[in-house]
């Protein structure tokens, strides 16, 4: 089945940060939804983010299309490995090339609803959430030190979260020469919320408060969307936050009312 979309983005600097080193993006005719946190300071993190949103847009749309007017079956995992692994080596040089932009990097999750299947890419730590039924599960693992440390049995989940290298990550769009993007498919049930966002939340807010408020706000993803920035923020609002939720319901179903 494919479903229809339903869909709310919001991005803020947080309390702390001068700047919003985090980007959304989105194409919903597509299915399409991108969410990135940059990293390198100054405005390098703000550059990654924003060059690999864009681009990736881009890209992913215009392979999809290409092998539609071919008249070939179009491969989701393939397109997403090439794109971002292109994407890698062009924030890379980019940072190479340029003292301004020495060290940049970024986190990135992608989520792209096709023919019934949720197809997600990611590197670093930005994550996506699913609520089913009630339920909000963790999608994504974490590229990063800490969740290393806690897969390895050497830290406890609550130990994890007090280490001073906790935010570390080990897998980014631009960190190194090479990378290898995680790529998963999965299944999409009709009332499927996805829930993209930055460490700018899940830093702030556990996954308990995030589902309760996610159930409670239902249908209004918009309203969801802000309330959830605003626990980050009401909590210490210590990072960029960015959330992107998406909706799954049945083709020719009406929206449910805000």
């Amino acid at each position: 089945m494919t479903f229809a979309l339903d869909f709310a983005l919001k991005t803020h600097p947080g309390l702390v940060r001068p700047l919003n080193e985090d980007a959304i993006g989105a194409d919903p005719a597509l299915g399409l939804f991108l969410l990135a946190d940059g990293l390198g300071g100054y405005n390098a993190g703000e550059t990654a983010s924003t060059m690999a949103v864009s681009t990736l847009l881009t890209e992913l749309t215009a392979a999809q299309r290409r092998a539609r007017g071919d008249g070939i079956d179009f491969d989701p995992r393939r397109s997403l490995n090439d794109a971002l692994v292109e994407m890698n080596q062009a924030i890379y040089r980019a940072a190479l090339n340029s003292s301004a932009f020495e060290g940049m990097a970024t986190t990135i999750v992608v989520a792209w609803l096709l023919d019934g299947r949720l197809w997600v890419a990611h590197a670093g730590d930005s994550r996506l959430y699913r609520l089913r039924r009630g339920e909000l599960v963790q999608i994504t693992r974490d590229h990063s030190f800490s969740q290393e440390l806690l897969d390895a049995g050497m830290v406890t989940e609550e130990e994890m979260h007090l280490l001073p290298s906790k935010n570390l990550v080990t897998r980014a769009l631009g960190a190194s020469a090479e990378v290898e993007p995680e790529i998963h498919v999965h299944d999409v049930e009709e009332g499927d919320v996805l829930l993209l966002c930055s460490d700018g939340l899940t830093e702030m807010v556990g996954p308990y408060e995030m589902g309760r408020l996610l159930t409670g706000c239902l249908p209004d993803l918009t309203e969801a969307a802000r309330r959830l920035v605003d626990m980050a923020n009401e909590a210490g609002g210590r990072d960029n936050i960015s959330v992107v939720l998406v909706r799954a319901r049945a083709p020719g179903a009406a929206a449910p009312a805000s």
